[in-house]
């Protein structure tokens, strides 16, 4: 698939996911950038407001297998992974597979569980296998995780460290609907959802595809000079405790590349930049309390003031 075709791709699926989540066109877009880049989304909001519909709608739309998965303190890594048993009619061990074989995860409330299962969860989404009992199982392509955890409640949960949320490629929130889109919304799904009536507009192979032809988009050494001007601000910047791993540099990259794709070009320009530096840096930074008016500072602000800060290349 040439690049040509990612944007007319990326329109049809945002198109079909927006009739069952309603004026979230800019969370869609960047989902769909993770998704072309192999990435995973790490949804932090409150209860309610769509994260697990999103998912299943998007998997609706590309004819994708989805399962979800309860995160309890009590989930074991086995439990999601998959397990050998042993079968007494063939007198042999069988592997059966655990939830992550499967296309689209949803990791529902993933500091809930312990960091040993979180753990087993990351390393399949880096990389994109496990291992049981010595053998090395592959997973389909794609593999695309949208996990969520509820911001407001920390009894009983695990929250996942800074190395482990590096892992995921973008931290977005769906917030609250305003009132126009919430009475969409009633009146869409007061006799059935808009979800059960969902058909596809894509199949796997045109967004395995179109992940392939986002890696030929065209980056320029001064928009990769560019990036790395960026992410050095978040490391130096006396905002910051500390800054953007070289994990984040490639998913910069990536999703600038993704981007530029989406929104028809086959060169990344610095618009394309700016548009995705917040999702994808803004959860790598530790921020420095601003202890002289008691306030901590956003990531997400930092970001933002970080990219105004540094000069864009002209050409």
């Amino acid at each position: 698939m040439y690049y040509e075709s990612v944007a007319p791709l990326t329109a049809k699926l945002s198109d079909n996911i927006g009739k069952v989540i309603f004026d979230k066109n800019k969370q869609i877009k960047y989902i769909l950038t993770a998704l072309l880049c192999k990435g995973h989304v790490l949804l932090d909001d409150i209860p309610g407001t769509g994260k697990t519909s999103l998912a299943k709608a998007l998997a609706k739309s590309i004819n994708v297998d989805c399962k979800r998965i309860q995160f309890t303190p009590d989930l074991l890594p086995s439990d999601i992974t998959g397990i050998n048993y042993y079968n007494q009619k063939m007198n042999e061990f069988i592997f059966r597979e655990g939830p992550l074989f499967t296309n689209i995860v949803i990791a529902d409330e993933i500091n809930r569980t312990t960091p040993r299962t979180q753990s087993a969860l990351l390393e399949c989404m880096g990389e994109f296998q496990t291992t049981i009992d010595g053998v090395t199982h592959k997973l389909d392509q794609p593999f695309f995780v949208i996990a969520t955890q509820n911001p407001i409640e920390s009894q009983g949960t695990f929250p996942l460290p800074e190395a482990q949320i590096d892992r995921f490629f973008m931290k977005l929130s769906l917030s609250y609907p305003d009132k126009i889109n919430e009475l969409n919304m009633m009146n869409e799904y007061m006799k059935v959802s808009p979800l059960d009536s969902l058909t596809a507009v894509a199949d796997k192979s045109a967004v395995l595809n179109a992940m392939t032809a986002i890696t030929n988009i065209t980056i320029s050494d001064p928009i990769k000079n560019y990036i790395v001007d960026i992410v050095s601000e978040t490391r130096d910047s006396d905002r910051t405790r500390l800054g953007v791993s070289p994990r984040g540099t490639l998913a910069l990259m990536k999703a600038s590349q993704a981007y530029a794709a989406i929104e028809g070009r086959d060169f990344v320009v610095p618009d394309d930049v700016k548009a995705v530096s917040v999702p994808v840096l803004a959860h790598r930074i530790i921020s420095r309390s601003q202890n002289t008016i008691r306030i901590t500072e956003s990531n997400e602000n930092i970001i933002e003031y970080i990219i105004d800060k540094v000069p864009a290349p002209i050409k």
